[in-house]
């Protein structure tokens, strides 16, 4: 029995088709196949049934593919335990983010992260919190950037930012020319949701109230700002989305912020308990952190490790005053708003 047998294993385990496995794995069909009837034949059991549609574990393939887990997390960790002689963002990291941040934030931060760290890669993959989340748990992914708190009491969380929620308005609205709008005066209003499993849809109910369960729902901010634009009605946009220059802000679309105290999402880094990467996030969390636009707020780290608990409550909180300000200030300039 081998490593790469048990890669080889899980890998099949998570893709369900040997084809979707093998280019996984970086080899070729035959190849896999044969290396997993090689490991069949030496434990003596039945590790997957095979059907036309779907490769599924058997009840001891289960077993030992989770045992297998186990062993390939342990081999990461002792390799991570001789690179901590080295530095840390020395090599690659796998990170899924929420799509409602990664192209408003990962494109900011990528330009000073290849410049300070030049030997350092990220793989990124965007998807949805409940996805990465079960990704994470998988090994598909080492760290997470969600919305904070996530319902899960495997992992180690980080908070890192506070950012606003501000309301995206057609040219033309009766409130495109106010300083703020209040959470009354937009429950008023047709307010455009994302679709569900994004948290930005569960966030935009807690504000705005219950809306027309009939209306579209749309899968991504772009086509969000585009409903805007066409005059469909206005909705709730993350403060990073908002500044000049992200998707078609100045195509119809004006940004306004919620009156005081407005409420804001708090992002974080999310990794695996015992995560063999564990110092990799934390640095690349550390340095998200300490170069931030200045549209959000930074959280800071709490002494020794860096770790901090997930805030409780709905992932919404009030801004502290001095967050306040910077949104009634420089924040706002920065967004166009007179």
């Amino acid at each position: 029995m081998t490593l790469q047998e048990l890669r080889y294993m899980v890998a099949l385990a998570d893709k369900g088709h040997f084809v979707s496995a093998a280019r996984a794995c970086h080899v070729g069909q035959p190849t896999l196949s044969m290396q997993l009837k090689k490991l069949e034949n030496q434990l003596g059991v039945r590790l997957f049934e095979r059907n036309y549609h779907k490769v599924e574990p058997t009840p001891i393939g289960k077993a030992i593919i989770e045992r297998a887990r186990i062993a390939l997390d342990v081999v990461e960790q002792i390799r991570e335990l001789a690179q901590q002689t080295r530095d840390p963002m020395d090599g690659s990291l796998r990170l899924g983010v929420i799509p409602t941040l990664g192209p408003y934030l990962i494109p900011r931060i990528l330009p000073a992260l290849r410049a300070s760290f030049p030997k350092f890669r990220l793989a990124l993959r965007e998807g949805l919190s409940a996805e990465l989340l079960d990704g994470l748990r998988q090994h598909q992914f080492d760290a997470l950037l969600l919305s904070l708190p996530v319902a899960a009491r495997d992992v180690e969380t980080m908070a890192l930012f506070r950012e606003a929620l501000m309301v995206a308005l057609p040219a033309g609205h009766a409130f495109e020319n106010r300083i703020h709008i209040s959470r009354e005066e937009l429950a008023g209003q047709n307010v455009l949701l994302l679709e569900e499993g994004h948290c930005l849809h569960r966030q935009t109910l807690d504000i705005c109230g219950q809306q027309n369960e009939d209306e579209l729902k749309v899968s991504s901010i772009e086509t969000l700002r585009q409903m805007v634009a066409a005059g469909l009605g206005c909705a709730l946009l993350p403060a990073l989305a908002g500044l000049p220059g992200m998707g078609a802000m100045h195509n119809g679309v004006h940004v306004r912020p919620l009156a005081p105290p407005a409420p804001t999402r708090t992002i974080g880094m999310v990794w695996r308990q015992h995560c063999p990467r564990a110092a990799t996030v934390i640095s690349l969390a550390r340095f998200i952190q300490t170069n931030l636009p200045i549209a959000v707020e930074a959280i800071p780290f709490d002494d020794g490790a860096g770790k901090r608990s997930s805030p409780a409550g709905n992932g919404l909180l009030e801004p502290p005053a001095r967050f306040q300000h910077a949104a009634d200030g420089a924040a706002q300039r920065k967004l166009g708003i007179p």
